[in-house]
């Protein structure tokens, strides 16, 4: 009896956590008449496709952009915290303790600082309203996070395996990329899906250094969308759907090398 009502209860809440997705579906689908009727309908009696079809005419380049920016992103991310979190990990820097303590820290930097920074660099040195610029300020979020995760994992690799490269002349960059990679799969699944999700959810970034440039990524789509359309809310929410479903597609994909990765070093043997 307990367990049912554990489960029922597990139900009814993810139903309420899950209800604006469908809401949001539903509206995507709901002809612009049937949009003010009182009480709204649970389920659209007439459905249309007009919403989707103003995504195809109006949304893809934001959408190419976001992709671009996303990929970007998590190549430059995946580049730069890689090798550091090995470094860390195996190679013990001196001061490796304070760096990982700095990297700790930068999380906790509120976004709109940073983008303040960027917009004074990128002014000075023309990379306002830049993709490249972009994909490097979203990278400043996931780097540090990608760091500790790499860090974790890579401390759990047995030495003897180091131990061996080295004895067969390899040394710590080989190591790295024919040993310690390929074992670190799941941790860089993990590290590319946040940066990911992290770039292409990204408001701040893009609406302090790219707004009003020739690509802007799909967050600043939707806000000037319904800027300029507050009426068609079946073409906005259709817009949300479509902007939801690679993030959605990926983190299913991706589940297992998450779970895998984020709990990577939290178990010593």
């Amino acid at each position: 009896m307990r367990t049912r009502l554990k489960t029922a209860l597990a139900l009814l809440l993810t139903a309420v956590m899950l209800f604006p997705v469908y809401w949001m579906l539903n509206v995507s689908l709901t002809r612009d008449q049937d949009m003010r009727k009182s009480p709204p309908d649970l389920f659209p009696a007439h459905v249309t496709l007009e919403g989707y079809r103003a995504v195809i005419d109006q949304q893809l380049p934001y959408l190419g952009t976001s992709l671009v920016i996303g990929l970007g992103t998590v190549a430059l991310t995946v580049a730069l915290a890689a090798p550091a979190g090995f470094a860390l990990a195996k190679l013990r820097p001196r001061g490796g303790g304070i760096l990982s303590f700095v990297l700790l820290a930068a999380q906790m930097i509120p976004g709109i600082i940073m983008a303040m920074g960027f917009y004074a660099i990128y002014l000075q040195i023309g990379m306002l309203q830049s993709v490249p610029g972009l994909i490097v300020a979203d990278s400043t979020l996931a780097v540090p996070f990608a760091v500790l995760i790499f860090t974790a994992f890579m401390s759990g690799i047995p030495g003897e395996l180091l131990q061996a490269a080295q004895v067969d002349g390899a040394r710590a960059l080989r190591t790295f990329w024919s040993v310690v990679l390929p074992m670190s799969r799941n941790s860089v699944v993990t590290v590319s899906l946040f940066a990911f999700l992290w770039s292409w959810s990204d408001f701040i970034f893009a609406s302090t250094l790219v707004n009003g440039g020739a690509h802007e990524p799909i967050t600043l789509g939707i806000y000037h969308y319904i800027g300029n359309n507050n009426q068609q809310w079946n073409a906005i929410m259709a817009t949300a759907v479509v902007a939801s479903l690679p993030a959605a597609v990926i983190l299913v994909l991706a589940q297992r090398y998450v779970a895998a990765g984020v709990t990577a070093g939290a178990v010593k043997d």
